[in-house]
C-alpha cells in the first residue's frame, strides 16, 4: 500500500490556494495571524513548516476551519502517483 509524504510543498500550495480564495495578500494574512510576512512566503514555498500553532493562527485568519484545510491536504495526496516499481 502506498501512503503518500505531506511534504511542505504540499502544505504550503494549500494554505497560499485558500489565502488566495480568501482575497488576501499575504501582508494582510500574516498581520492577522501575527506571523512576519517572509515566514508566511517561506510557508507557501515550502521553505518552512508551520507548526500547529502557526497552522491554526493562518486558518483563524482566512476564517477557514481546520479541518476544511486539512481536508483539501488529503485531496491533494490523494492525486500523488505512487513510485512505479523496477
Amino acid at each position: 500500500m502506498y501512503i503518500p509524504t505531506l511534504d511542505s510543498v504540499t502544505v504550503g500550495r494549500v494554505i497560499a490556494y485558500f489565502r488566495q480564495k480568501s482575497g488576501m495578500s499575504q501582508e494582510v494574512l500574516s498581520g492577522l495571524a501575527d506571523i512576519g510576512r517572509s515566514h508566511l512566503s517561506a510557508i507557501e514555498r515550502g521553505e518552512r513548516r508551520p507548526t500547529l500553532e502557526t497552522f491554526y493562527r493562518i486558518c483563524t485568519a482566512m476564517n477557514v476551519k481546520m479541518s476544511t484545510v486539512i481536508l483539501k491536504l488529503e485531496e491533494e495526496l490523494a492525486k500523488e502517483k505512487p513510485p512505479k516499481q523496477l
